[in-house]
Order: structure tokens, then C-alpha cells, then sequence
């Protein structure tokens, strides 16, 4: 049981991570609205995008977990961050979808490292 729902967490925020590419790569509106917003655009899209999809891909790699979800809960941080300072919880009239998805990957990358913070190398060299 531990097992399947730890694939399922690691799944729910890969695809979370990943159904953003499409909107952040192909310049959507409501992505350049953001990023201009934040003073960002287009570099914090596009790179925001890539470290997205390399946590995402990191997530299914059984020894580097740890470090997807740690990449994960940064990238997810400032975007958590930007809403609560800057952007407001309801983008673009979104009724606060997308905040809601960024708590949802906070809270499942912080799961991840968590069961797995015994493979961190830097945690592990002082334990």
C-alpha cells in the first residue's frame, strides 16, 4: 500500500508539473500574463519550464527521487510565493486553479522528500 501511493503522489505532481509545459513553451497568454506580471518574462517562463520538466522526469528515477522532488518543492515555492505577494490567489479568472495545483505539489514533493531523506548525500554525511 505504501508503495502504490507513493507512485501515485510522484505521478499526481509529475503530471501537474507537466500539463504547465505546454502553456509556459508555447507562450499562452495567461503564462506571459504571469511572468510579465513577476517582471520575468520570457526567461523565468522558459526556465521555470525546463527545471518543471526535469523534476518531473527526476521523479521516476528510483535513486534521484529525492532530488525531482526537491527541485520540485523550489520551483513550486516561488510560484506559491508570487501568489501570495504579487500575482493573487485567482489568476486571469482561473477561480484560483492554479494555486490550488501549486499547493498540491508543495505538499506532494515535500511527501517525497521527506520518506526520502535518509538519500539525500549532504543529510546523510551528517546522520
Amino acid at each position: 500500500m505504501k508503495n502504490k501511493l507513493d507512485l501515485a503522489i510522484r505521478i499526481m505532481v509529475a503530471l501537474i508539473l507537466l500539463q504547465t509545459l505546454y502553456f509556459k513553451f508555447s507562450a499562452a497568454p495567461e503564462s506571459v500574463y504571469i511572468f510579465s506580471t513577476l517582471g520575468i518574462e520570457p526567461i523565468g517562463r522558459i526556465g521555470s519550464g525546463i527545471a518543471e520538466l526535469i523534476a518531473a522526469v527526476l521523479l521516476f528515477v528510483p535513486s534521484l527521487v529525492w532530488l525531482g522532488a526537491g527541485l520540485a518543492l523550489g520551483v513550486i515555492s516561488g510560484a506559491i510565493l508570487s501568489h501570495l505577494t504579487i500575482l493573487g490567489i485567482v489568476i486571469m479568472d482561473d477561480g484560483g486553479t492554479l494555486f490550488i495545483l501549486a499547493l498540491l505539489v508543495f505538499l506532494g514533493a515535500a511527501f517525497l522528500l521527506w520518506q526520502r531523506k535518509n538519500q539525500i548525500p549532504v543529510i546523510n554525511k551528517f546522520i
